[in-house]
């Protein structure tokens, strides 16, 4: 009889507990997919994103326009006006056809 309410006991322990897990295990990934930075949170304004990044060049037309087309593919565009690649990878690989670096 003791062994039985001892194992009743123990079932409705882990019953209980793998509620806790369950519910809790959306929320988190959730969070994860909303989290501040996160590139499909929100879209990046790219027109001033890449007039801040082009503020120092002689040819500010072809910056912008090269910029521009490299954060709509990868919605963000590295903080400065020069270098700083590592904030944005996506910014960073794209290449033209000569294997140069497309985005200012």
């Amino acid at each position: 009889m003791a062994f039985s309410k001892a194992l009743i006991a123990s079932l409705l322990l882990s019953l209980l507990v793998l509620q806790l897990v369950h519910a809790f295990e959306p929320e988190t990934i959730s969070n994860q997919m909303t989290r501040p930075g996160n590139v499909s949170e929100s879209k990046v304004d790219c027109g001033a994103a890449c007039a801040v990044r082009c503020s120092a060049t002689k040819r500010p037309n072809l910056c912008k326009r090269a910029c521009g087309s490299c954060c709509s593919k990868c919605n963000c565009v590295p903080p400065g006006t020069f270098g700083n690649y590592e904030a944005c990878p996506c910014y960073a690989n794209l290449t033209t056809k000569n294997k140069m670096h497309k985005c200012p």
